[in-house]
């Protein structure tokens, strides 16, 4: 049985992750849990989708439809990344702004909401590593 399609998302994931929060903690110079989430290199998005791309890539080639269907998903999930997450964030930065002068007590809105190039870029790069450990990985093993 083949678990790749299964694990490779989710090892992206996690090798994202975990890269993620090693960069941010030694940014901060202490562990950097109030940074886990959206926002941030590399970009756990990216590195998810690409990974999936990739690996159908590796096994199938670039002409199996199920890898324009992994490719256009991608792409989507990038550009809402770059633009629409990111004025998210920039939105949330106005809205703390004019809050900081209320009289009343507002929790503050998460700023850090979408991704540079160079973070979707490093997702990608992320992914497309997963995608080829995993799939040599699993070739070696059968």
């Amino acid at each position: 049985m083949d678990y790749s399609y299964a694990l490779t998302p989710f090892a992206a994931w996690l090798v994202a992750g975990v890269m993620k929060f090693a960069i941010n903690s030694l940014k901060a110079g202490k562990p950097a849990f109030g940074l886990i989430g959206y926002g941030g290199l590399p970009s756990n998005h990216s590195a998810i989708v690409s990974s999936m791309a990739a690996l159908i890539a590796f096994k199938e080639g670039v002409g199996h439809p199920a890898f324009g269907v992994a490719l256009t998903l991608a792409f989507i999930v990038m550009l809402d990344a770059n633009s629409l997450r990111r004025q998210v964030g920039k939105h949330a930065q106005a809205i703390n702004q004019l809050a900081a002068g209320a009289q009343q007590d507002i929790p503050a809105l998460r700023e850090r909401m979408g991704h540079t190039r160079i973070e979707i870029g490093a997702g990608i790069a992320v992914g497309i590593a997963v995608a080829a450990v995993v799939s040599t990985v699993l070739k070696t093993a059968a």
